[in-house]
């Protein structure tokens, strides 16, 4: 896979296997097994309360995680004001959904392989003037319907869930939604009302990723140290 200057290289999960970030994505991927036990979760929409917290890259990651688990999994880019999912993964933005939902492009025609196996990708295509109404359409709702037979795990990455509503009305047509918020950054009234927004529309919210979190010198010990490998010891003076 060839790495886009600003976002392939941080495709850590990808380029990393055993960084302890990788590690952080499967225990993420863990836990949403978890919450899929009683309740199927088979599709989510990823977004923040702002933008900038980084839901693509986490979006693009855990997919990566998902997939090296075993899953058939699809990324979706509802972000159909900045596209961003064609550039993580170094793919052409066309055709892509705006194309499919138009009825202008096949939708088997539309999604693209990735060089990770099992993972495939539905870049945004054009940018459309209605972006809203197109996600809140019928043809948006058959269409991840039929994605959630196709695939084991289908993950949209959405705008901002505050600046335009774009996030709540695919919320209502998933199984779930994750939210990405930067850690000692967001103020909490913004992350509370990305959430009351959601709710009222009868989102179900299944957690929150702290992005752009600062790792410390113990995280990246117990990382060595469970992995058998021990961290270089500090010489005497």
């Amino acid at each position: 896979m060839r790495s886009d200057p600003d976002y392939g290289k941080k495709l850590i999960t990808y380029l990393g296997p055993r960084s302890p970030v990788t590690e952080s994505y499967r225990v993420l991927r863990t836990n949403l097994q978890f919450l899929g036990l009683d309740r199927p979760l088979k599709s989510m929409v990823i977004t923040s309360a702002a933008p900038g917290e980084g839901k693509t890259l986490t979006a693009a990651n855990l997919a990566i995680a998902i997939a090296q688990g075993g899953d058939r999994v699809l990324v979706v880019d509802a972000d159909l004001r900045r596209p961003a999912v064609h550039r993580v993964f170094d793919l052409p933005n066309r055709p892509g959904l705006t194309n499919v939902l138009v009825g202008g492009t096949s939708l088997d025609s539309a999604i693209q392989e990735t060089n990770i196996g099992g993972l495939q990708v539905l870049t945004s295509g054009p940018i459309p003037p209605n972006p809203a109404e197109l996600l809140a359409s019928k043809a948006m709702r058959d269409l991840l319907a039929e994605l959630g037979e196709r695939f084991d795990m289908v993950l949209v990455d959405s705008p901002p869930a505050l600046p335009v509503t774009d996030a709540l009305v695919l919320g209502r047509s998933v199984d779930g939604v994750l939210m990405v918020i930067t850690a000692a950054s967001t103020p909490y009234q913004v992350v509370q009302r990305a959430c009351d927004a959601l709710t009222r529309v009868q989102a179900r919210i299944l957690g929150v990723v702290l992005s752009q979190v600062r790792m410390d010198g113990s995280l990246d010990y117990y990382y060595y140290y469970y992995y058998g490998k021990q961290p270089g010891r500090r010489k005497r003076s």
